[in-house]
C-alpha cells in the first residue's frame, strides 16, 4: 500500500506532492521521493526514511517544476535505501509504482539482452526501461505505455512522467487503486482520493485494467484492451475523505477490491523476492527448529485463518499444531509444552478472549507470537514477537482484507518454519515464494468474476439455508463462507468438511438447498467430486467454485460454476477467499441489508 501522487499544476508542485504524500502516511513506508521537470529536464529528490528527510532535502535542493510525481515506498525488491527509492528514472522518463511485477526476472533478462543497464534491485526499474525501449523504437509516450502494460504480470498502479513533456502524466492500474482529481486547469493522480482532498473534490476512478492520459485540459481513459472509455468524475463531500469509499457502494466492497494490493504489501515484508526466500521481520526471535508443538488461538474469521495455517504448518514444516477458539482455550486449562510457542491472531489486537488466552499461555511459560493488524495494540505489546499484517484500516464489520493478509503472513511463517526445521529445500522454498508473489495478480483476476457472482446471488437470496463444503484447506474456507453469509445477509448457513456429508448434513439436501462447494483441482478433488455426486443425486443446487480443470472433470452440471484462474493449490485459499466474500456481499446487497454494519455485530469484540 505504497502512496502515489501526480500533479499537473500552475505553480511549483513539489511542496504539494509532499503534502499529498503526508496524507498517505497511514499506509506505511520506508523511503520517499519526488520527480519534476525543471526546464523540461527530469530531476529527482529522494530520501530514505520519513517524509521529513525528503523535506530537508528539498529545502536545500528545491524543485520548481510545474509537473511532478511522488511516492512513499515500502521496500519490495531491494533494500529500503535512497538508491531503491522511487521515482525510478531513465534518460526519458520517471515512474512510481505500487504493487509487484511478477515476471520481473524474465523482463529484466530480456531488457539486459537488448543492452539496457540497471542501477537498482527493484522490479519498478524494469517498468521504466520497458517503456523507454518503446520510446527508443520511435513510439510516442502514450503508444509506449499502451504497448508496455500488457507485458506486465501482477498487481500494480503506475504513474509516468516524461522528459520534455510539460503537459503529460500517464497512470495505470491493475489490482491496485488509482484515482484522478480534476481541478481548474490542473489535474491530479493519487493512489487514494484522500491524498487529493486539499486540491479538489471532483474525483474519477480508474477501473480494473484501466490506464489514463492526463493533461491540464482533462483526462482520457483507456481500458485493458486500449479502447477509449468514459470514466465520469464525481463530487466527494469533504467529510467523506476522512473514511473514503472510492467508487464503491460500501466499505466492504472497497476492502474486497483492495485485497490484491494489501496482500502484495504484506508479502513484501516477509519475502526476499529477488532471492526467492522468506525473510521474517522479527528475525530469529522464534526457534522454529526446537518446537515440539505450536498452539494457535483466535476468534471468528481469525480462527478460520488459523485453521488454514494448521494445514500449512503441519504439511510444510511437519510441526504439530493445536488450535482453539480463544474463548474456549483458557477455560479448559489446556496443558502446554515446556518452552512452547503460542500464536494468537486478531485484526484489532484488542479481542478480549484472544488477549485472555495470550495471558494464560504466558503464565504457562509459552513464547508468544501474535499476528495483528495494529502494531500498537495490547496483544502486540504483550507478545514476544509480532507478525504484522499490513491490511490498513478495515471499516466493514465483516472481515475481508484482514483475513487474506493473515493468510499471507501464515504462509510466510510456515515456509520459514519449514526451512528452519529442514523439511523444505532451497529450491522448493523458491518455488513457494514465486507462487506467493503471483497471488496479487491472481486475486485481481478473481475480482473480474464479480458480474457472474452478482447474477447468481439473486437466486441465492431466496434461500433459507445454505450449505458450504470443502476438503483440506478448502474446509476452513467453507466455514468462513458460511460465516460471511450469516453475518451480512442473515441467511442461515453452515460449513462442513465434504467428507462429513454422509455423517448428517446430507439429510438436509433437497431441491431448495443451495450447496456451495469450494474445490480447486488438487489432490483431494476426486473425493470432493464424489461428494458432489451425492448432492446432485438428491436434487441439491450446487454452486461450484473451482478452476478450469475442476469444472471439466467434476462429472455433474452444477447450477453455477465460478471458474477461477489456474494456480498452485498450496496457497489457493488466499485467492479462493475472494469469490466466497463476493457471494456473501452481493447476496446481502441484493437483499437490501446493511453490509457494513450488520445487526448485533461490532468490529472489535473487546468484552467476553
Amino acid at each position: 500500500m505504497c502512496g502515489i501522487v501526480g500533479i499537473l499544476g500552475k505553480e511549483a508542485v513539489a511542496t504539494q506532492v509532499v503534502e499529498a504524500l503526508r496524507r498517505l502516511e497511514y499506509r506505511g513506508y520506508d523511503s520517499a521521493g519526488v520527480a519534476t521537470l525543471e526546464a523540461g529536464q527530469l530531476t529527482r529528490r529522494r530520501a530514505e526514511g520519513k517524509l521529513k528527510n525528503l523535506e530537508i532535502r528539498l529545502s536545500t535542493e528545491p524543485l520548481e517544476g510545474l509537473i511532478g510525481i511522488g511516492h512513499t515506498r515500502w521496500a519490495t525488491h531491494g533494500k529500503p535505501n535512497e538508491t531503491n527509492a522511487h521515482p525510478h528514472a531513465t534518460g526519458k522518463l520517471a515512474v512510481v509504482h505500487n504493487g509487484i511485477i511478477e515476471n520481473f526476472r524474465e523482463l529484466r533478462a530480456e531488457l539486459q539482452a537488448d543492452g539496457y543497464v540497471f542501477d537498482t534491485e527493484t522490479d519498478t526499474e524494469i517498468v521504466a526501461h520497458l517503456v523507454t525501449r518503446e520510446l527508443d523504437r520511435g513510439k510516442t509516450p502514450v503508444e509506449a505505455v499502451g504497448l508496455s502494460l500488457p507485458r506486465l504480470h501482477g498487481a500494480f498502479a503506475l504513474a509516468f512522467l516524461f522528459q520534455g513533456q510539460e503537459d503529460l502524466l500517464i497512470g495505470a492500474r491493475k489490482g491496485s487503486p488509482l484515482a484522478v482529481g480534476v481541478g481548474d486547469g490542473e489535474m491530479y493522480l493519487g493512489s487514494d482520493a484522500l491524498a487529493l482532498a486539499p486540491f479538489t473534490n471532483l474525483i474519477a476512478y480508474l477501473e480494473e485494467g484501466d490506464w489514463v492520459v492526463l493533461n491540464r485540459k482533462g483526462a482520457t481513459f483507456y481500458d485493458k484492451t486500449n479502447a477509449q472509455v468514459e470514466r465520469h468524475a464525481q463530487r466527494v463531500a469533504a467529510g467523506a475523505f476522512l473514511v473514503e469509499k472510492g467508487n464503491h457502494r460500501h466499505f466492504m466492497a472497497k476492502e474486497i477490491y483492495e485485497q490484491p494490493e494489501v496482500v502484495g504489501h504484506t508479502l513484501t515484508q516477509y519475502l526476499d523476492m529477488a532471492a526467492g526466500k522468506v525473510r521474517l521481520p522479527f528475525g530469529d526471535k522464534i526457534d522454529w527448529k526446537g518446537l515440539s508443538r505450536l498452539t494457535i488461538g483466535a476468534c471468528g474469521t481469525s480462527y478460520y485463518a488459523g485453521l488454514i495455517a494448521k494445514y500449512w504448518f503441519e504439511k510444510l514444516a511437519r510441526l504439530p499444531v493445536e488450535i482453539d477458539v480463544a474463548s474456549e482455550f483458557r477455560y479448559r486449562e489446556a496443558p502446554l509444552p515446556e518452552q512452547g510457542l503460542a500464536l494468537f491472531v486478531s485484526q484489532s489486537g484488542e479481542t478480549a478472549d484472544t488477549l485472555a488466552g495470550l495471558r494464560y499461555a504466558r503464565q504457562n511459560g509459552q513464547a508468544i507470537l501474535s499476528v495483528v493488524n495494529v502494531p500498537t495494540s495490547t496483544i502486540a505489546r504483550e507478545s514476544h514477537a509480532v507478525a504484522q499484517t499490513l491490511a490498513g484500516p478495515e471499516i466493514g464489520v465483516a472481515s475481508t482484507k484482514a483475513f487474506v493478509c493473515q493468510l499471507a503472513v501464515f504462509a510466510s511463517l510456515a515456509l520459514a518454519a519449514a526451512r528452519a526445521r529442514g523439511t523444505l529445500s532451497a529450491e522448493d522454498e523458491a518455488g513457494h515464494v514465486q507462487n506467493l508473489i503471483s497471488l496479487p495478480g491472481l486475486m485481481a483476476r478473481a475480482l473480474e468474476l464479480e458480474p457472474q457472482i452478482e447474477q447468481l446471488s439473486h437466486k441465492l437470496s431466496r434461500a433459507k439455508d445454505v450449505l458450504y463444503l470443502g476438503r483440506g484447506t478448502s474446509f476452513p474456507l467453507a466455514l468462513e463462507g458460511a460465516l460471511k453469509l450469516k453475518e451480512i445477509s442473515y441467511i442461515h448457513a453452515e460449513g462442513y468438511p465434504a467428507g462429513e456429508l454422509k455423517h448428517g448434513p446430507i439429510a438436509l439436501i433437497d431441491e431448495d438447498m443451495p450447496v456451495i462447494v469450494v474445490a480447486p483441482h488438487d489432490a483431494l478433488f476426486e473425493k470432493t467430486a464424489s461428494n458432489m455426486q451425492e448432492v446432485a443425486a438428491r436434487g441439491g443446487r450446487i454452486i461450484l467454485v473451482t478452476d478450469a480443470k475442476g469444472a471439466a472433470e467434476c462429472g455433474i452440471e452444477p447450477e453455477a460454476t465460478i471458474v477461477m484462474p489456474d494456480m498452485d493449490p498450496t496457497f489457493a485459499p488466499i485467492v479462493y477467499a475472494l469469490p466466497i466474500q463476493m457471494i456473501a456481499y452481493q447476496t446481502a446487497v441484493f437483499m437490501g441489508k446493511d453490509v457494513d454494519q450488520p445487526r448485533n455485530l461490532a468490529k472489535s469484540v473487546t468484552v467476553e
